[in-house]
């Protein structure tokens, strides 16, 4: 599993319907909206690079309010949750 951070700068009264379409594209598991340099950031949750390649190029590409991304791949997870638990259903 590929898990990533992706930070995210959105017009600015577009933030709310932005996170709302995100958490229903497949891939992105939770969108917060933030204080800061950027707006929402999303965490995704994909099988492979190549799905990650595909999540951020294709699908947010779509989404016409948001501006700019920057993804960083997480190395390892340090979680108090199992996380491969709560994420390995039809993966």
């Amino acid at each position: 599993m590929v898990s990533a951070i992706i930070l995210m700068n959105v017009a600015r009264t577009k933030i709310d319907k932005v996170a709302e379409q995100l958490v229903e594209i497949k891939g992105i598991s939770e969108a917060y909206s933030v204080s800061g340099n950027y707006d929402i950031v999303a965490i995704a949750r994909v099988a492979s690079n190549e799905d990650l390649a595909e999540l951020v190029t294709k699908r947010l590409h779509s989404i016409d309010s948001i501006l700019k991304t920057e993804t960083m791949i997480a190395f390892q997870a340090y979680s108090r949750h199992d996380l491969e638990a709560m994420f390995s259903v039809g993966m």
